[in-house]
């Protein structure tokens, strides 16, 4: 899954940009494959309440992306 959002631009915030989620079994595992690929893991991550584990980060190229390891849903099974 992929997620994120556009949001309207104000002229005192930094950086703003497309925010692109991307969805992850397990963000410890995806953080070390950005880190091999030489991109660069911005900080810890944060859990949001009943939501999952999120973290950004930046890819070779410069662009700042996202990923959220969900919390499991009621009903449906565990994927990693």
């Amino acid at each position: 899954m992929i997620n994120g959002g556009f949001y309207s631009k104000k002229d005192d915030w930094p950086a703003q940009y497309p925010s692109v989620v991307i969805a992850v079994d397990d963000i410890a595992a995806a953080m070390e494959k950005v880190r091999s690929a030489g991109g660069e893991v911005l900080g810890e991550p944060m859990d949001i309440p009943g939501i999952g584990r999120y973290v950004s980060f930046t890819d070779p190229e410069g662009n700042r992306v996202s990923m959220l390891q969900p919390l499991a849903r009621a009903g449906q099974p565990k994927t990693a």
